[in-house]
């Protein structure tokens, strides 16, 4: 009788969320050299946390590392995860930019020390090997407002909700495991927003801006935030999860909220995306676009902590079938090897344990 091979571990895609965060996004030199520091440190990433956050046992350090679609294909051989590809811009009444991204690193912890050390270790490795793109040092803004005034993460699922929401399961096996996260950061003109009455601002984003509690949906504005971000299929609501973060520096008069929104599948994403910035019906966009700008734009794909231990720095193409000859360089190239594994060409040992 064959064992059954243990479930993968996820990346902490669901951990509780914290009151600090930095993100980075960075893009990979050109070079060889360059892909085997970035594979480097994949392996050694959740010894690098382990090893911080023990000086703090309290501090609830995580980090998420994904990689867009570009980087994918540099770093790691097929297959490939089924929904990875660039960030879609969108342009709607309001512009969606898609922007440069290969890495995504998303550091959390309760106390901003924590995040700071982690991300300087990270960076150190990778000196000369990536150069960052944007770096947001997220806080939480009191009861867990925007700078907006407004309760950010509401509606997130939880618990069971939370991994169905955003843990890819048999629609993708070789990836199961695994998750999708999109990326925006939005610049605020919060002078314009200051000066919006307060019952205007609650029908922009379909709450009440003290109590917190939604609008009757009778009383909700098509325009609506909360309206035109909820998406359902077949009478289901498509959930994903939200760890957004304020952030601002008061001499630049730069303010805003970094966006983050993790899912089993990107086209939950892009859907809200689209009704966001196009409408639905097409022209009903949200209105809180008025004063809220995108000027970043990323997806990444989310491996699996498995996935990332395993990966070696000199990559090793999948062999042969023992029943087929070898691939020779005109060959068409295999989607997957039979034996069922994941065929990833960089992991130290064989993936069919994941």
């Amino acid at each position: 009788m064959i064992a059954s091979l243990p479930s993968p571990v996820s990346q902490s895609v669901v951990g509780r969320l914290t009151r600090a965060a930095i993100f980075l996004v960075a893009t990979i030199n050109p070079g060889s050299e360059a892909e085997e520091t970035v594979r480097e440190l994949c392996a050694d990433l959740s010894s690098l946390v382990r090893a911080v956050g023990f000086r703090n046992l309290e501090g609830q350090l995580s980090c998420v590392m994904g990689f867009g679609s570009a980087a994918w294909d540099r770093l790691f051989f097929s297959p490939r995860p089924k929904e990875l590809h660039p960030f879609r811009e969108i342009r709607g009444v309001h512009h969606a930019v898609s922007t440069p991204g290969d890495i995504l690193f998303h550091i959390r912890a309760a106390s901003m020390d924590l995040c700071f050390e982690l991300a300087t270790h990270l960076m150190a490795r990778l000196a000369g090997a990536v150069t960052t793109v944007d770096e947001v040092h997220g806080f939480k803004f009191f009861d867990d407002r925007d700078l907006i005034g407004f309760v950010d993460g509401t509606e997130n699922p939880v618990d069971q909700a939370a991994v169905d929401a955003t843990i890819i399961g048999d629609e993708d096996a070789d990836f199961a495991g695994g998750s999708y996260v999109i990326v925006q950061k939005y610049l605020h003109d919060l002078e314009r927003w200051n000066k919006v009455p307060v019952e205007e601002q609650e029908n922009i984003i379909g709450r009440h801006k003290l109590s917190d509690i939604e609008q009757r949906d009778a009383d909700k504005k098509p325009y609506a935030h909360n309206v035109l971000t909820n998406i359902e299929e077949n009478g289901e609501q498509l959930q994903i999860v939200r760890d957004n973060m304020p952030f601002g520096e008061i001499g630049k008069g730069e303010f805003g909220t970094y966006f983050i929104g993790y899912a089993r599948s990107p086209q939950r994403i892009e859907k809200m995306l689209e009704n966001m910035f196009v409408g639905n019906p097409p022209g009903t966009y949200d209105h809180l676009l008025d004063f809220s700008r995108a000027v970043t734009g990323c997806l990444f794909f989310v491996p699996t902590a498995d996935f990332l231990d395993n990966v070696a720095p000199e990559p090793v193409k999948p062999a042969a079938a023992p029943d087929e000859s070898p691939q020779t360089d005109d060959s068409p190239a295999q989607s997957s090897p039979r034996d069922g594994s994941l065929g990833i060409g960089s992991l130290k040992k064989e993936a069919g344990h994941e």
